[in-house]
């Protein structure tokens, strides 16, 4: 496989692009913390939340996001026809259909938390007919090729899906996003995202693949095999980044990293969701290191592969809820507590108001 670019606005071989967040306000915003009227630490993560929330948004005290976005991006994997879930694929295109009717679980919490979704077919093995073609602009292809016999995507296709990504991100932002959101959509998926995880952190799929849809113990089995063999057959290639993501993701994937480098390169912040979404900020930190600084995890899933990748990114999810419905539903259910490290760091009082 030859050389990919990376998402655009990098040239391949030129230097990284992002700006990290401002040191100087997060040194203010950890100093106003130090300050409040509170016992010092008692705050706890949500008082490291709001520092982080002041330096990615360059002002102290911060706003709590009032423009939340959430993608989910949707794709079939040609993977699942062997055995890696309990779910059919026909379940993807059902459930986009679900997204578009506002009837999902993520919709439900975006609902309650005032966040808007988009859903957007990357690579969802059917034509969609009679969905508002909006949903199937960026289409890149139908489902993805079986990742432990061949790439799951060509060169030509992972550029696509990186540079769909990218203009996908600048839509959200040109609407006025102040926090981004990266669902998924995909029965398979959490298989890709293994097998990317493992190959960055040079891992075996032992220690990391989890049950997904809820897989009994020969299947678990089946898939460890499965994601052994799609890394036992890219190891010793020398591939980039970009071209492990063509090898072993899919189109939503590839679509999700280049949402997250253009967020991170706009200086967005994205609050990540599950193994789907951390796999792709794993990559995406992979091609354009400093990216992660932008992101923020939303919640711990139950797959053993989201939480090493976090441990490699240095984030520590803000929830725990034993969720692992994907759809960027764990991302959404954790905005109010960003919402609340704003408030709080904005206003509670002083210890020096207080004369004290």
């Amino acid at each position: 496989m030859s050389s990919l670019p990376t998402p655009a606005g990098n040239p391949a071989g030129g230097k990284p692009v992002i700006t990290p967040p401002s040191a100087a306000v997060r040194s203010e915003a950890a100093d106003r913390l130090a300050g409040l009227a509170t016992p010092a630490g008692a705050l706890g993560r949500l008082g490291e939340l709001g520092v982080w929330l002041a330096a990615v948004q360059g002002q102290c005290p911060p706003s709590p996001p009032s423009n939340v976005r959430a993608v989910i991006f949707a794709g079939d994997h040609g993977v699942t026809s062997y055995g890696v879930s309990a779910y059919p694929a026909a379940v993807t295109p059902a459930m986009v259909r679900t997204f578009v009717a506002g009837r999902a679980g993520v919709s439900a919490l975006a609902a309650a938390h005032g966040v808007s979704v988009r859903v957007l077919d990357l690579a969802v093995d059917d034509d969609l007919d009679g969905l508002d073609p909006a949903v199937s602009r960026f289409k890149v292809r139908r489902s993805s090729e079986p990742l432990h016999l061949r790439d799951a995507l060509t060169e030509q296709e992972t550029r696509q899906a990186l540079e769909a990504g990218a203009a996908i991100a600048a839509e959200e932002i040109a609407a006025g996003a102040d926090l981004l959101i990266s669902g998924d959509m995909g029965i398979g998926n959490t298989t890709p995202a293994t097998a990317l995880i493992a190959a960055v952190l040079g891992l075996p799929a032992v220690e990391l693949t989890g049950r997904g849809t809820g897989i009994d113990d020969g299947a678990l089995v089946a898939k460890q095999d499965l994601i052994q063999a799609a890394l036992d057959r890219t190891k010793d290639s020398g591939l980039t980044p970009t071209q492990t993501l063509a090898a072993l993701g899919g189109a939503d994937l590839a679509a999700s990293v280049g949402f997250l480098v253009a967020a991170a390169r706009a200086g967005v912040p994205v609050l990540l969701d599950g193994v789907i979404a951390v796999a792709c900020a794993l990559v995406a930190e992979e091609i354009e290191p400093g990216v992660a600084a932008w992101f923020a995890a939303g919640h711990r899933s139950t797959e053993p592969a989201q939480s090493l990748a976090l441990d490699k990114l240095g984030l520590v999810p803000l929830l725990d809820l034993g969720m692992r419905l994907g759809e960027g539903s764990g991302a959404v259910a954790a905005v109010p507590v960003v919402r609340s490290a704003a408030a709080v760091l904005r206003d509670v009082a002083l210890l020096s108001e207080l004369g004290i």
